[in-house]
């Protein structure tokens, strides 16, 4: 059987959310159960109740907002305890159109990704303008470059995951889940497809940043932080070549003098490439402890992968999962004997 778990972070989303969960399909091809699971990051709203309303009976609640990193992490865990073989990830503001998820699953199902990220087209959208636009073009080759992938929008929240690939994920960013599941993935090797979505109109301001400049801020520390994760060597290397290139031009500078017999005194520009040459010396250092930094992180996170294959279920297929084993126990404390 193939479960689909379609989780919607949510924070304040009463007026919203049920055209959310009005659109979300009720049957897929390939699909025999679709579950919906609501994160609420802190809502002081009907929300919930909402939720419950429309009737949805699987919840993540946080007391307080915990951000949308956060929310997504803890959403996956719930749904692979829930059994999810699929999750797809949409939002509570109904910017996207949750009639897709049928298109999106479909190179899960076929075998051919293991992740697919639905493209926004944000050259269409009318209410980005033009310098977000261009931002958005730019975070997303920047992501690419780090990441040897080829995605049009990597900033697109609307995503479907397969079970395995979500076994190897892990995300450490609170501020956005987004790009650095695509640095993570693509440095794992994972198969990742995109298709074109149109967006439906704008319905409220994003709350997940209050200004451009921060969201730029919080994105560029994001991609950074996710960059020296996986390529370290390759911003240290960087580094140590802008620094050792700019301590050797006063040293070359002091040469050409000597060699034309200027006899005056350059000690100050001697001691900033002397500083600077040091710079080079500590960013190889730096380097060298960030790439085995990288090779510790790499087997961390395949314990943690056996980990959550341990806790999940999925080691021996003929093991049921948590969700299994949780209605065998109210199922044997019901009839007073042991079921299977």
């Amino acid at each position: 059987m193939v479960r689909l778990v379609v989780q919607v972070p949510c924070l304040n989303e009463e007026e919203t959310l049920p055209a959310v969960l009005s659109t979300i399909p009720t049957s897929i091809p390939g699909i025999d159960e679709i579950l919906v699971l609501i994160i609420d990051d802190g809502s002081t709203d009907r929300t919930i109740e909402v939720a419950q309303e429309h009737g949805v009976t699987h919840f993540v609640r946080h007391a307080r907002n915990r951000g949308l990193g956060r929310s997504f992490h803890d959403g996956v865990q719930r749904a692979l305890e829930l059994g999810a073989d699929i999750v797809v990830n949409t939002d509570g503001d109904n910017q996207y159109p949750q009639e897709r998820i049928t298109d999106l699953v479909q190179p899960i199902l076929a075998g051919r990704a293991d992740i697919v990220i639905a493209d926004r087209q944000v050259h269409l959208v009318e209410h980005f303008s033009g310098p977000k636009k261009a931002l958005q073009r730019l975070g997303s080759t920047i992501v690419n470059k780090a990441a040897g992938t080829d995605l049009p929008d990597a900033a697109s929240g609307f995503r479907a995951y397969s079970r395995e690939s979500l076994m190897l994920l892990n995300t450490i960013t609170r501020f956005s889940y987004c790009m650095e599941t695509i640095i993570q993935a693509g440095n794992k090797r994972l198969a990742i497809e995109s298709i074109p979505i149109r967006t439906n109109p704008k319905t409220r301001e994003s709350r997940l940043f209050s200004s451009t400049y921060q969201h730029v801020l919080k994105s560029a520390g994001a991609i950074t932080k996710a960059y020296i994760m996986y390529k370290p060597y390759v911003i240290f290397s960087f580094l140590a070549a802008l620094f050792g290139v700019l301590g050797l031009i006063p040293f070359v500078r002091y040469a050409l003098l000597k060699a034309v017999g200027d006899d005056g005194n350059h000690l100050q520009s001697l001691l900033v490439g002397t500083i600077l040459l040091v710079m080079a010396f500590m960013s190889v250092i730096v380097g060298i402890i960030g790439d085995l930094l990288r090779t510790n992180r790499a087997l961390i996170e395949d314990t943690l992968e056996h980990t959550k294959k341990l806790r999940f279920g999925q080691l021996d297929p003929s093991r049921p999962g948590p969700v299994e084993l949780a209605e065998r126990a109210v199922a044997e404390a019901a009839t007073g004997r042991r079921v299977g």
